[in-house]
């Protein structure tokens, strides 16, 4: 049997489409689609049901995918393994939320750049969904995001956890009580102008609802996209901003800002490295994969 057929029916199962299939594989979608045909010819049966998004294997896909995936994955990291003898040539495309990313991520990875040590690293920026998105379709080889992806073509693992934190300031605490709570009883700072990075508040919504089990009223007095610049217009007093806590420590330290409110159980969100399924066994990948999970270990 074609070894070609069987990396195209792989990918098809894992991608759950013939379009991503296609743009994985670098093939034009008939191209895929042809090839399933033949293998499916050459079987007698039937590998997938045709649907209006994708496709869904039949239980002879799935049996043929469960024995052929980890050869083929196997062949994969033989070949890798010999073009890791000249690891200076391979380029990590690292994808991922550009605060994260650069702030954490990126430092991270630069051991392995050095001296031509393991890779080179090229890193790009943008939401969840265009993160995953782009990793499904092949531009990425690893990415960082903070929705795990469902389905067999991406896998997920996750990285850290990421503590949200109330603050402005110093000036907008005096109008709260000791312990968070507004004099007038609110039981939530409603009167301070909000900061963020988008019209819809996501940050801010989410810390109230975790917290004061409601609904912001406020609407962005501040609207930037860039958790960096969030930070220097707290500091500047234009009022108060949701922020990751690695993010605003240093502020928090120097008395710039200061924390509202101090939840006994902070919300949190996590942070989940994601490989197309199979690609572990690429050196580059693993390697960056295995450095930014020991990097996390030390992440607070």
């Amino acid at each position: 049997m074609d070894l070609a057929l069987l990396r195209t029916f792989v990918t098809v199962h894992r991608a759950g489409s013939f379009t991503r299939a296609a743009a994985l594989l670098g093939l034009s979608q008939p191209a895929v689609t042809s090839q399933i045909r033949t293998l499916e010819r050459q079987l007698g049966r039937p590998l997938f049901l045709r649907q209006a998004r994708g496709v869904t294997p039949t239980t002879i896909g799935d049996e043929l995918a469960h024995k052929a995936a980890p050869h083929l994955d196997a062949l994969v990291e033989i070949t890798e393994a010999g073009l890791d003898e000249d690891s200076s040539s391979r380029t990590l495309h690292l994808a991922g939320p550009l605060e994260f990313t650069s702030e954490r991520a990126v430092p991270a990875l630069t051991a392995l750049t050095r001296n031509g040590r393991s890779f080179a690293l090229r890193a790009s920026f943008g939401t969840a969904e265009e993160t995953l998105e782009g990793l499904a379709a092949g531009w990425h080889d690893l990415a960082i995001s903070t929705v795990r992806p469902r389905g067999a073509l991406l896998s997920a693992t996750p990285l850290c956890d990421e503590e949200h934190v109330l603050i402005a300031a110093p000036r907008w605490a005096e109008r709260f009580g000791a312990d968070g709570v507004h004099p007038a009883g609110m039981s939530a700072p409603e009167q301070i102008p909000v900061i963020e990075v988008h019209e819809s508040l996501p940050l801010v919504s989410r810390y109230w609802a975790s917290v004061f089990d409601s609904r912001p009223v406020a609407a962005g007095a501040v609207v930037v996209p860039d958790l960096r610049a969030v930070l220097a217009c707290a500091v500047a007093g234009a009022g108060m901003a949701v922020l990751p806590r690695y993010l605003c420590t240093a502020a928090l330290e120097r008395g710039e800002v200061t924390a509202l409110h101090e939840p006994a159980v902070p919300p949190l969100r996590t942070y989940f490295l994601v490989v197309r399924s199979g690609t572990l066994a690429l050196p580059h990948v693993a390697r960056a994969h295995e450095a930014l999970q020991q990097a996390a270990a030390d992440w607070s």
